[in-house]
């Protein structure tokens, strides 16, 4: 028990040292702190007055790419962690400063009393403090008392942890002690989840052209843009030039790769496990961990090809090889259960052979040489002439990967925004797809609501709202002829298509109608056989029929309202922390100055 003991205390200081301490050793020796621009006490954002350290972020950053990382990562998707890292400490410096303002402190006698009974998640499932597969308090607390938990360094870990997390705990009950729900509200939830309707419908829609939209006056845009401003925050917008190398396969290529997996075909069908193989073999890194598994569902989860092979499988046989877009893959049915497929998959992809991938690599090089680092613009223009490569066109809004029509372009989008001048030649960007490299021709900055960016936008906005007002009066003389005269025969009359919905409750999508809209609610308000006034929505005119209605039963209520009280009392606490969340960061100053930092990076490498 005492070797179990050592072992625990062993692991679990190795991930606190992890956490705690080895993001900051990496950061170092990273030499990043070398670069001009940065010193250890550089901010990379001010949340309300207080700095958060760059040394800091990049220490974060660096452990999730850290644990993530099986392949490369773009700069688009090293960007999303940036983003989602520094959004986590902006948040933890807010909690911070809120603890502060509500008087939160913890005591030394709720620390220990917090790490007697409430073991943290990474200590929770440690597997020596299992038994039978279930955590086993009696050996936890054997672990607290032992000198391991001193000497290795558990109990400062388990102390920081719980600085940390007793506060929060604290501020997110007083937040959501005040929660209720009663009766009456109570009913009503359970009437939308199962009161339910049925509709026939004429629908007047209108398709606002670039006619229509460009009738619109500057002075009915202003009046509309002035009244909606918060609708037309933008993004920022980045235009580029870029030449791309792509990776050309040959049908020997495509051959090559489906001789290979029907191999691996033939291994399975011989008796080894197709889990093994797939964990062995398999190019989709993340179901190939998993011995190829790619869970259970109905359709619409994969690619046509994938899902027409797949669905026409008898449960554990074996697929042909089915080309998609991601390469060829072998597909098994685990069990099917109606439309709903529980599968495996190995993926091979189809790749160029090596004398092609060194031909398009060292014509990426001869790219590299030429431009990269160019202060001169045009020079993109003359490599691309000199290799017979083609200049393209291309659009980016920020915080989104930037794309060819349906061809993700790898960092373009994540370098723009970064900090990048106009003029600039990006280093050389590659992806399974080949090589790609980029010129900022121009940039416009994201931020507050400008009328002259938001201009055609509006215009559409406008012009919808104008047809919507001109298809008022049809339906209203529809209503009222419809209420008299029945409504089939009205709408064959004025030459008008009916529209029955399926069966639908408050809280459902419906097609043709929407979602939580005024149709939905207007279908609940009337009587069957009752035909409606002209009900407005955003993108259309209804006039509706009720053709049934089918009420909640209250004797089913009462049996399950227990229950269903705590779970609606948990969603409404959590949407009560959301909105403290939100509200919480609306409020906030933030300053983020990793542009200013980027750029001065930049500056700082040209010579």
């Amino acid at each position: 028990m005492l070797q179990q003991m050592r072992s625990a205390a062993k692991y679990i200081w190795l991930f606190i040292v992890v956490a705690f301490v080895g993001g900051f050793l990496l950061f170092e020796t990273s030499g990043l702190l070398g670069s001009a621009p940065l010193t250890p006490t550089t901010a990379v954002a001010e949340v309300n007055g207080r700095d958060i350290l760059y040394t800091e972020w990049q220490q974060r950053v660096q452990q999730t790419t850290g644990q993530q990382r099986t392949r490369a990562l773009s700069q688009d998707e090293l960007r999303q962690i940036e983003n989602e890292t520094l959004e986590e400490m902006i948040t933890q410096v807010l909690l911070e400063q809120e603890y502060k303002k509500r008087h939160i402190r913890v005591s030394d006698e709720e620390l220990r009393e917090f790490a007697r009974y409430a073991p943290p998640p990474f200590l929770y499932n440690a597997p020596d403090l299992q038994t039978d597969g279930r955590f086993d308090p009696a050996k936890y607390q054997r672990l607290l008392a032992s000198p391991q938990a001193r000497q290795g360094g558990l109990l400062i870990g388990l102390e920081t942890y719980y600085r940390q997390e007793i506060p929060k705990e604290k501020l997110y009950g007083e937040i959501s002690s005040t929660v209720y729900i009663s009766e009456a509200d109570l009913w009503r939830y359970w009437q939308d989840e199962r009161d339910s309707a049925q509709v026939s419908y004429v629908a007047w829609r209108r398709d606002v052209g670039p006619a229509a939209a460009n009738a619109v006056t500057d002075a009915e845009a202003r009046t509309w843009f002035d009244q909606h401003k918060s609708e037309y925050s933008l993004p920022g917008h980045a235009w580029m030039s870029v030449v791309h190398i792509p990776r050309i396969v040959s049908p020997a290529d495509t051959a090559a790769a489906r001789a290979r997996l029907l191999r691996l075909r033939a291994e399975i069908a011989g008796g080894v496990k197709f889990e093994d193989v797939a964990k062995r073999e398999s190019e989709d890194s993340v179901s190939g961990a998993l011995g190829g598994d790619l869970g259970r569902g109905a359709r619409g989860r994969f690619d046509a090809e994938f899902e027409a092979a797949a669905f026409k499988l008898k449960p554990k046989e074996l697929s042909a090889p089915v080309a998609t877009p991601f390469g060829l893959h072998l597909i098994r049915v685990d069990e099917r259960k109606g439309d709903t497929l529980s599968l495996r998959h190995i993926l091979v992809r189809i790749a160029q052979s090596d004398s092609a991938a060194t031909a398009t690599d060292q014509q990426a090089d001869e790219l590299a040489r030429i431009a990269v680092g160019s202060e001169t613009p045009s020079q993109l223009d003359s490599a691309a002439v000199k290799l017979n490569l083609i200049v393209s066109r291309l659009e980016a809004v920020e915080g989104q990967p930037a794309a060819m029509g349906s061809t993700p372009v790898p960092s373009a989008s994540a370098w723009a925004f970064g900090g990048a001048t106009v003029g600039e030649i990006s280093e050389l960007f590659d992806d399974e797809g080949g090589y790609w490299m980029a010129r900022l021709d121009s940039i416009v900055e994201g931020g507050e609501p400008n009328f002259e960016r938001a201009r055609q936008a509006v215009r559409q906005a406008v012009a919808r709202e104008k047809s919507l007002d001109a298809a008022m009066a049809p339906a209203q003389r529809f209503a009222a002829a419809a209420s008299t005269g029945g409504f089939e025969a009205t709408a064959k009359a004025q030459n008008q298509t009916v529209i029955k919905s399926p069966v639908f409750t408050r809280l459902e999508f419906v097609p043709g109608i929407g979602q939580f809209n005024t149709a939905i609610g207007a279908a609940f308000g009337l009587t069957v056989g009752a035909v409606s006034e002209p009900v407005r929505s955003d993108d259309a005119v209804f006039v509706l029929k009720i053709e049934r209605r089918v009420n909640a039963n209250r004797e089913q209520f009462d049996k399950q309202a227990e229950v269903m009280r705590r779970q609606r009392l948990q969603q409404l606490q959590q949407q009560r922390l959301q909105l403290f969340h939100a509200d919480l960061r609306k409020a906030a100053k933030v300053v983020d100055y990793r542009k200013e930092i980027n750029a001065k990076a930049r500056r700082a490498e040209i010579p």
